[in-house]
């Protein structure tokens, strides 16, 4: 019998903080362009955003190695909450900002977007030791974020009915911010299972040697992604003059499609590493696809279908990176695999200035850097496949 270890309660922060930060990290770019900055000055507090989180990030899975990975995750809800608590309340442009860099939006506004935050991915890892168990832990977290998410961007398509002027905005994050307080207090409940002691300062080198591979795919992905999908909601905005309710509505349903996809992802039989790596590249070919887009149901629908695809692929993934890595190590590989991408992901600071220069660039680089990534992870990783079936 598998150990529970407080997976409903886990589950509840998950599905409490998608909600939240989802609307969040949804309506940032649109938020700050409202009251007055342009998109170059927006892709610079997205890169802030991302500095931080990456940063923070790294710390806080070292930390986890030595002193408990569920003590990060509640760690890491409290300040979004905080966050969320000063974007509600203050008019004061600085600390919109300062909000916004320090509100855990530094990353893509996909449909997986609200299920991780540091020490989760090895919280999971530690708890369930057996690689199809992760998988299904994994894609039933991603699965219930994902439908959540649908909430956030509910939220976003539900502003101009509450209040269509800034002041919506901030009505919103306020409830943004009681439900990121309520993914803080669940996870007191999540109980861990006892890790082995640490016995490096920083990994073993085998760890670092599989992880190694595991970065380099995730460097070019995450570059990719930086220009492509933090300031997306803003590209459907300048591409095609979408309100903030059509936008709302496509990442609804780009949500629900996720959260299919991730459930999808537990019952599929093939090599992992073979569904992460078709799946990351097809994710490319839908960026490039939806730049090339003259329409907004067109280009609506192939995002919708792209978040199906991530959804699949993402459960897959997680459990690749963790599978050449020693128990004692989960924490710290977690946090140093995030970091690449994250940092990678500053280019969004460039994605501003794309977007001022020609509405299709960001899109078009970033889906060929996600494509390659994806061949250089089944490229990278194959080797140590071929190893575990001999």
């Amino acid at each position: 019998m598998v150990e529970n270890y407080g997976y409903s309660y886990l589950l509840l922060s998950r599905i409490t903080r998608s909600i939240g930060i989802i609307y969040i990290t949804l309506s940032s770019s649109l938020y700050l362009s409202a009251i007055g900055l342009k998109p170059e000055i927006i892709g610079i507090v997205f890169l802030g955003a991302i500095a931080f989180s990456s940063i923070l990030n790294l710390s806080l899975g070292m930390l986890g190695d030595r002193y408990g990975y569920k003590k990060i995750l509640i760690l890491t809800e409290f300040i979004a909450a905080l966050a969320a608590l000063i974007l509600s309340i203050t008019v004061n442009d600085y600390l919109i900002i300062i909000a916004i860099i320090i509100g855990g939006v530094g990353g893509a506004a996909g449909g997986i977007r609200g299920a991780f935050s540091p020490g989760l991915t090895a919280l999971v890892a530690s708890n369930w030791r057996d690689e199809k168990e992760r998988v299904k832990k994994m894609s039933f977290l991603m699965s219930a974020a994902s439908f959540s998410g649908i909430g956030g961007s509910f939220l976003l398509a539900l502003r101009s009915y509450i209040n269509n002027s800034i002041e919506g905005y901030r009505i919103l994050y306020l409830i943004s911010f009681l439900l990121l307080l309520i993914s803080g207090i669940s996870l007191f409940f999540v109980k861990e299972n006892k890790r082995p002691r640490k016995t490096t300062r920083i990994m073993q080198n085998s760890s670092l040697k599989y992880i190694s591979k595991v970065i380099i795919s995730n460097s070019i992905t995450g570059f990719g992604l930086g220009l492509a999908i933090p300031l997306l909601p803003l590209w459907f905005k300048l591409a095609f003059h979408a309100d903030s309710f059509q936008i709302g509505l496509i990442f609804t349903l780009s949500y629900l499609t996720t959260a299919l996809g991730s459930l999808l992802a537990s019952k599929l039989k093939f090599e992992p590493l073979h569904v992460a790596s078709i799946t990351r590249i097809l994710n490319g070919v839908f960026l490039i696809a939806m730049a090339l887009s003259p329409w907004l149901p067109l280009a609506a629908s192939l995002y919708v279908l792209r978040g199906l695809n991530a959804g699949i692929g993402s459960p897959n993934r997680t459990a690749v990176n963790v599978r050449g890595v020693s128990e004692e190590d989960f924490g710290t590989a977690s946090s140093l695999q995030g970091l690449a991408t994250r940092f990678s992901q500053m280019s969004s600071g460039l994605s501003g200035y794309l977007l001022d220069y020609s509405l299709p660039l960001p899109l078009e680089i970033g889906g060929i850097l996600q494509a390659i990534g994806g061949y250089l992870y089944m490229k990278l990783l194959s080797s140590d496949v071929k190893a575990r079936s001999h």
